[in-house]
């Protein structure tokens, strides 16, 4: 009984440590904290309306979200299944903008998962411990050795230097950026 009460602790314990250290990513971030809840939100709704449709099409298709403005990446087998993702993604609550970078592919499937982990993993490692990038506000994905980026950037040199790792990354062969600055009225449409 007491072993079970002290795992019991120790777990609403890490809990509640990896609650606190959300909440402290989420108010660093450019966003904000109620930014990032309501992105959260509209990630849950997209990813529930998916599974929904086409549990196939949850898995094969990756999500960032930011401020409201939705960037689709993966591999799907058809042009309707493409375009069944983005309708979908559109009628999720705060959605300010659909961003399609889904690729087609007759086997539904990335040509070289494991690099593109790998590239990601590796680029993410780069603008982490770049001390002139705050990385906490970029998403980075990896499809078919082409990087997608998206998020907020501080300033023009700061992206450019984003953008320099993405481009001197083995393996890669196409950087597609839809990252705004800091400052870009579009933030302030949208």
């Amino acid at each position: 009984m007491t072993c079970a009460l002290i795992l019991a602790g120790c777990t609403a314990a890490g809990v509640a440590v990896g609650a606190g250290a959300g909440t402290a990513v989420a108010v660093s971030q450019e966003r904000g904290f109620v930014g990032t809840l309501n992105d959260t939100k509209t990630r849950t709704e997209i990813n529930v309306l998916w599974f929904h449709k086409n549990v196939d099409m949850y898995h094969a298709l990756g999500l960032s979200i930011y401020e409201g403005r939705v960037l689709l990446t993966g591999v799907v087998m058809s042009e309707k299944i493409r375009s069944d993702a983005v309708r979908l993604a559109w009628q999720a609550i705060g959605v300010k903008e659909v961003i399609n970078e889904i690729q087609i592919d007759a086997t539904g499937k990335t040509k070289n998962y494991p690099r593109d982990v790998w590239i990601t993993a590796q680029l993410k490692t780069k603008v982490l411990f770049d001390k002139k990038i705050t990385a906490i506000n970029y998403g980075i994905e990896t499809v078919n050795n082409t990087v997608y980026l998206f998020g907020i950037a501080q300033s023009r040199v700061e992206l450019k230097r984003v953008v320099d790792h993405a481009r001197n990354m083995k393996y890669v062969n196409k950087v597609i950026n839809h990252v705004l600055i800091k400052t870009d009225p579009r933030r302030q449409r949208l």
